[in-house]
């Protein structure tokens, strides 16, 4: 018998996918770009953000804009045309927490600041570096390619839960599959220049980045929600897209920093 709700799936398939291509298309384009084009991006994404995890945390619309606002305030430092990325936009964001908790008595919404805030910071750094694009595309990309292999390989292998009680879909093999992708295009990246102690670190990042959605999914469980927002055809919200990076940005801005990476 055939199943009535496979044209549904593989038409939520085809919306995801293209939607995904062009997603990826912009990010790509904005990153070889640089400057203002790939701030303004990331800009823009950190305020739909910031709305979605009021929006998951309940928050009054005025509180919503508020932290928006005081969000952007350190956002704005990091452009290209002011300070750009530093110590100055990391105590602004933790002025910009400090603040929006006394403002609106929310810890919640100051502890979003710092969710969304962190990895602005970190991926204007590595865009930054001397080999911004490879550092930065390394560090997006692994999060795409453990979502890709994460993805097929929890829907063709299936088998134990991972978190049953926080996201019934995701699965061991999913997990497995997810690292294993990303490892494999870490490894693309050392011909290129990517240095092999980034390479090495790529799996780890891989499970971060898996830890990042599990996160997201109990926020989103919590508020009784199937995705953060609606703006991403197919794919839910911004946060639901970028939940992966959150993490690993830091982490990997953190990395470069600390090894003083020299070509």
């Amino acid at each position: 018998m055939s199943d009535p709700s496979a044209p549904a799936r593989r038409s939520d398939l085809g919306v995801r996918a293209v939607a995904g291509v062009a997603m990826i298309g912009v990010a790509g384009l904005a990153l070889y770009a640089g400057g203002f084009l790939f701030w303004l991006l990331v800009a823009v994404a950190a305020l739909f953000m910031m709305a979605e995890w009021a929006d998951l945390h309940r928050a009054a619309y005025a509180d919503k804009r508020l932290a928006q606002f005081a969000l952007f305030v350190p956002v704005a430092i990091m452009a290209p045309l002011a300070a750009g990325p530093g110590f100055l936009a990391l105590g602004l964001i933790a002025g910009a927490a400090f603040f929006t908790v006394i403002v609106t008595r929310r810890p919640g919404l100051a502890h979003g600041i710092v969710y969304v805030g962190l990895p602005v910071l970190a991926l204007l750094l590595l865009r930054n570096q001397a080999h911004g694009v490879l550092l930065s595309l390394w560090a997006m990309a692994l999060v795409w390619a453990c979502d890709i292999g994460a993805y097929f390989a929890g829907r063709s292998i299936g088998g134990p839960k991972l978190a049953p009680t926080i996201s019934p879909n995701k699965t061991w093999a999913g997990l497995i599959g997810g690292v294993l992708a990303a490892t494999v295009f870490g490894a693309l990246l050392q011909p290129l220049g990517l240095p092999l102690h980034l390479v090495l670190a790529t799996p780890l990042l891989a499970v971060l980045a898996q830890m990042g959605d599990l996160y997201e999914s109990q926020l989103k469980r919590r508020a009784g929600v199937k995705d953060s927002g609606n703006i991403l055809p197919g794919h839910g919200g911004v946060l639901d897209r970028l939940d992966g990076l959150v993490p690993v940005a830091p982490a990997a801005a953190l990395m470069v920093e600390l090894a003083k990476i020299t070509w």
